[in-house]
């Protein structure tokens, strides 16, 4: 190893320590389930929790740009709010420091046996849990092994030529030091490695643990560069989201910057690299600790520094206000107004699943899983809406209020079959460019007409509260389920016959006919409850 230069080592230390963590990082996930987004949407509004959770998410992730991120695309759904984020966003901060404790613990030298036996179990085992397992202890073997190379570099770099005259001028103007280590952590994307970095190089005693304060300041501004690009196409609360994280950063290392020399002698004491780790778990504690009381004032303060843009008009409820309404009956005729515009914009969806099945249309596919969105959020703000007024002692009342909540659920199913399955079928079409025989689109034609003539119905009958127009409902749709079953039968003749376009398409354009009888079966459900009432 001594034949390769100082930059090889240097270099290939910080790629090994970056494809460590990315092993690490996705094999937590899987451990996880996947449920790191459900998590965040559930626990963001209790700040506490929230900040737990966002340690947690942090640790399973390996990095908090990763989870502010998420983070922004749960607000641009309309899944979180500012305020119930903010919590979560000061635990990030919290969560990269068990990664950089971990490596403190003077573990480099043993990277490659730890790589070599966790690789040994992975190789032989049949369990997927104990292969993931291993897999996430091979990864810390490659950034322990990373961190070890680094160090071979750090030592060497001490006689490299202008390299002491740089650290000369970054101890100088600590300030210059910030910018830089920010800069850089914004093109790896991960504020670890830099802090992994910083404790090689500390321990090779080439900066002091006052210069590390930068570095860790650096790291920690740098790492919101993620969730801000992630943040320029969303809609206000991404931005705000994203902005949020970037403020608390920048503003806490406002702070720490002038006690600096004060905060150093805190974490003096232990190996070198032991003093880095305290100073990255200093910081973001103390960032938590300082921000914690003003989630709410703080989240204020983001809505007016990055307002919707002019242009932009954010979707929300319309006809709810939970602070005004006290009457059962009044809370019933508002939730009602506000199930109907819930109701337009998915009878929207289903006439536009149509044309993207047709034609490969990318931007009004965005705008149908925007429009999920919508829903999604009136179906959340409706339910919640109607729980806090269920209490009544009206009995009509309360089996009204019922009605509507489940009303709103079968909607937001409604819409979650063309934004989970229509919309996935038709880019699986466009992707084996696939076409529709001429007899099977037009079946689809018919089919679609007679979905949407009985999605309207439905919502007249909703809004009426008609007999008439709920045993017309119930007509079409055993109409529907009759055609959909014909529907079948044609298109297996038309495999029977060979034709090539129905063979091609053909679990496509079943799976077609099953969604959109699916989604007579949502809108119709409600009419019977209307009609046994009756």
């Amino acid at each position: 190893m001594e034949s390769h230069s100082i930059f090889v080592y240097l270099v290939g230390g910080t790629a090994l320590f970056l494809l460590g963590m990315k092993i690490v990082s996705e094999n937590l996930q899987n451990l996880a389930a996947n449920r790191i987004r459900d998590m965040m949407a559930k626990l963001s509004n209790r700040p506490f929790l929230a900040v737990l959770s966002g340690i947690v998410i942090t640790i399973l992730v390996q990095s908090s740009g990763a989870v502010t991120s998420t983070l922004v695309g749960l607000g641009t759904a309309g899944v979180v709010s500012l305020e119930q984020v903010m919590g979560i966003i000061l635990g990030t901060g919290i969560g990269t420091t068990v990664t950089t404790q971990l490596l403190s613990l003077n573990v480099a030298t043993l990277g490659l046996p730890i790589f070599g036996i966790a690789f040994t179990i992975q190789f032989l085992t049949h369990k997927r849990v104990l292969n993931r397992v291993a897999q996430v202890v091979m990864g810390f073997g490659l950034m322990f092994f990373g961190l070890e190379v680094i160090g071979i570099g750090s030592q060497a770099i001490k006689s490299a030529a202008l390299f002491p005259e740089t650290l000369s001028y970054f101890h100088s103007n600590p300030l210059a030091t910030v910018v830089v280590i920010a800069i850089f952590t914004a093109m790896i994307r991960s504020s670890a490695v830099v802090i992994g970095i910083a404790m090689t190089m500390a321990s090779a005693g080439l900066i002091h643990i006052t210069d590390a304060f930068y570095w860790v300041y650096g790291a920690n501004i740098g790492t919101t560069a993620t969730a801000l690009l992630a943040s320029v196409e969303s809609n206000a609360t991404g931005r705000q989201v994203a902005w949020a994280h970037c403020l608390h950063k920048v503003l806490m290392v406002a702070i720490f910057y002038f006690l600096t020399p004060y905060a150093a002698r805190l974490v003096s004491f232990g190996s070198p690299a032991r003093q880095v780790a305290d100073a990255h778990l200093l910081f973001n504690v103390c960032a938590a600790i300082v921000f914690f009381p003003f989630i709410r004032s703080g989240a204020s303060i983001v809505q007016k520094l990055v307002p919707p843009k002019p242009n932009e008009r954010e979707f929300s409820v319309k006809y709810l206000d939970r602070a005004t309404f006290e009457s059962p009956s009044v809370v019933l005729a508002h939730a009602e107004r506000e199930c109907l515009r819930m109701a337009d914009i998915v009878i929207t969806m289903i006439k536009d699943s149509l044309s993207i099945l047709h034609d490969e249309n990318p931007d009004l596919i965005s705008d149908l899983r925007a429009r999920d969105n919508r829903v999604d959020l009136l179906n959340r703000e409706i339910s919640l809406f109607l729980t806090k007024y269920m209490r009544t002692d009206d009995s009509e009342l309360h089996r009204q209020m019922v009605r509507l909540f489940s009303y709103a659920s079968d909607l937001e199913s409604a819409a979650d079959v063309v934004d989970n399955s229509l919309i996935e079928l038709a880019e699986k079409k466009h992707a084996l460019k696939l076409v529709f025989s001429i007899e099977g689109w037009k079946e689809l034609e018919t089919l679609h007409a007679a979905v949407v003539e009985v999605a309207e119905l439905s919502v007249s009958c909703f809004q009426l509260q008609s007999k008439d127009l709920a045993a017309k409902v119930v007509f079409k749709k055993r109409v529907i389920r009759k055609m959909e079953r014909m529907l079948r039968e044609t298109h297996i003749e038309r495999m029977a016959a060979g034709r090539k376009e129905t063979i091609n398409t053909s679990s496509i354009h079943l799976d077609v006919l099953s969604d959109y009888r699916r989604i007579v079966g949502l809108f119709s459900a409600h009419v019977y409850t209307f009609l046994r009432e009756r």
